[in-house]
């Protein structure tokens, strides 16, 4: 079987076996068609052409040439699993050092300020404004994804009790707490939105969606008649002070993993990163040998 036959198998396998997003596999198919135009084949080539690569992709981020070089050891990781080869080259694959940097952050007060405006142009009960609102709240004050936001469906708002019902990354579901008040313009929203349409934010003239695109663009855009610079605001920002400021108010980091839906928790601690000094002094008051009376050092 051909290489670039396999390499569709592998993605097919990646979306049956692990649930994978139709993001993740164009992201995987882009990686190994990259590395298909420099080596030819990928199920015939050998660890020394693995190793070319490093040479190849030199003028790529570590960042970049990290993910690349990850799809292609599943893909061959997957070709050995599967007996379609007795060994696996992957080990020649360079093994650039990244460091995952730390999230861009709004201050408490910014995001107040951004709230603030948000729910003052809904106050008159402009389904946009609302909505708007609403998508705010959820972001902030749920920690959702994007993706996860904009294809909310109706089903999945809370009836009597105070939970979204979550499909993630993978398919992976959760159950995710609403406050109070996120409740409340939830309820607004559904009183003002029209239309069949099974999700929570539909898209005009089409029974799809609200786009990340345009998430994105409706926060920008508040960001401006905010007063805030609108390169710093985005979903994700949002997503990130949700966890910061829900860690700097005591939140545990298992709970924290939970409600953002990280498979791994070492994908949580980049906040402990963010949060260092609030966790020292958690430390110094909390930890039972903190509160013990120092003994007295011996006079000499």
């Amino acid at each position: 079987m051909a290489g670039e036959d396999l390499a569709e198998r592998f993605l097919a396998t990646l979306a049956v076996e692990r649930g994978a997003a139709a993001n993740t596999l164009a992201a995987y198919r882009r990686d190994l068609e990259a590395a298909r135009e420099v080596l030819g084949d990928l199920a015939a080539v050998d660890a020394r052409a693995l190793a070319s690569l490093s040479e190849a992709w030199s003028g790529l981020a570590a960042s970049s040439l990290a993910r690349r070089c990850s799809a292609l050891r599943q893909f061959y990781g997957f070709l050995a699993d599967e007996g379609l080869r007795d060994d696996d080259p992957s080990g020649a694959l360079p093994r650039p050092r990244t460091r995952r940097p730390l999230p861009r952050l709004l201050g408490r007060t910014e995001v107040e300020e951004f709230l603030l405006l948000a729910e003052e142009e809904a106050g008159g009960e402009r389904p946009d404004a609302v909505r708007l609102l609403t998508l705010l709240e959820l972001l902030y004050g749920s920690g959702l994804r994007a993706s996860e936001l904009v294809s909310l469906p109706v089903a999945a708002v809370p009836r009597d009790a105070p939970f979204l019902h979550v499909t993630g990354k993978g398919g992976q579901q959760r159950m995710i707490p609403v406050s109070t008040r996120a409740r409340a313009v939830l309820s607004r929203w559904m009183a003002l939105r029209t239309g069949s349409s099974k999700f929570l934010f539909p898209s005009r003239g089409a029974d799809g969606h609200l786009t990340r695109v345009r998430l994105f663009q409706l926060l920008r855009e508040l960001a401006v008649r905010a007063g805030l610079d609108p390169a710093r605001v985005s979903p994700h920002v949002l997503r990130h002070a949700f966890a910061t400021h829900l860690l700097e108010g005591g939140a545990d980091l298992r709970v924290l993993q939970m409600l953002l839906g990280h498979a791994d928790i070492s994908t949580t601690q980049i906040y402990t990163h963010v949060d260092g000094a609030r966790l020292v002094a958690l430390v110094n008051a909390r930890h039972p040998l903190a509160r013990k009376q120092k003994v007295e050092e011996p006079k000499l």
